[in-house]
């Protein structure tokens, strides 16, 4: 009997797990390239020297309360959580009908309707505060609305940013929503507003907190649009961190850093509580 070349497989079996090995490597360097930069800012938020250095001659935890202390943390802080709590009411309600109108009735050219909507996510954040900064001064000249430097036109254009992921968020979410059982309320007699506030809104409502959670997070620490709109003498904590670094560099900074991180990060959690972060990103 003769016995069969098994040569093939084995190489092919080499090739996948080769193939397989060099994928995790991969993931892992990715991770090591993101996480690396978030580590060294943690171990630098804990340095006792107030110029940094390595290695330190010690360590203490005198920075965090350093860092709360400062008003000009503190003040960013108060403004960058309003902003950011106002930009994600507006996009909420601006997302949550055009995503309904868009899954559940037949629109004219909804595909441009969506695209018109998740536009400022395509476009570079910079790119839409230099846009509209000039168009800001444009409609002040028409108007002589004080537009330009306000905390008016700085929500304005954070709900720019806040509209597509709500938008994203929301969509993602009430695809999953059976149309079964709004069809079950309408066969026992519910008028079609009963049923989106007694059913439809209520089904949505995981993906309306995720997306709350998650355009607060990203309105919170966007830095690039923040720089075209703010007044003088207003300021964000993203933009406080870099006006601060501009004459100090001490661990104080690594410390309110961390500190914005953590509480990204939570939102972060808590949103992919709601709705798996992965259908969305």
């Amino acid at each position: 009997m003769m016995r069969r070349d098994t040569t093939p497989t084995r190489l092919r079996a080499v090739s996948v797990a080769t193939g397989r090995l060099a994928y995790y490597v991969m993931i892992a360097f990715a991770l090591f390239c993101l996480l690396c930069p978030l580590g060294l800012i943690f171990w630098l938020s804990f340095f006792k020297d107030q110029i940094p250095a390595v290695p330190p001659s010690g360590y203490s935890t005198i920075w965090y309360p350093t860092a709360l202390a400062n008003a000009q943390f503190t003040g960013g802080f108060v403004n960058s959580l309003r902003v950011a709590a106002l930009a994600s009411l507006a996009g909420l309600l601006v997302a949550v009908p055009a995503a309904i109108a868009l899954t559940r009735n037949r629109l004219p050219m909804s595909a441009a309707i969506l695209q018109f909507l998740m536009s400022p996510m395509i476009v570079p954040a910079i790119v839409v505060g230099a846009g509209l900064y000039v168009g800001l001064i444009q409609f002040e000249i028409l108007t002589d609305l004080p537009l330009v430097g306000s905390t008016g036109g700085l929500v304005l254009g954070h709900i720019l940013l806040a509209i597509p992921w709500c938008l994203r968020l929301i969509l993602a979410n009430i695809g999953s929503v059976d149309r079964a059982v709004e069809e079950a309320a309408i066969s026992l007699g519910a008028r079609p507003m009963t049923v989106l506030v007694k059913v439809t809104v209520p089904l949505m409502w995981p993906g309306i907190v995720a997306a709350a959670l998650f355009s607060f997070v990203v309105s919170f620490g966007n830095l690039e649009l923040s720089l075209f709109l703010v007044a003088p003498g207003q300021t964000t904590l993203p933009i406080a961190i870099l006006q601060y670094l501009e004459w100090r560099i001490d661990p104080s900074v690594a410390a309110i850093s961390v500190l914005q991180i953590v509480m990204i990060a939570a939102g972060l959690l808590i949103t992919d509580r709601f709705v798996p972060l992965t259908k969305v990103v």
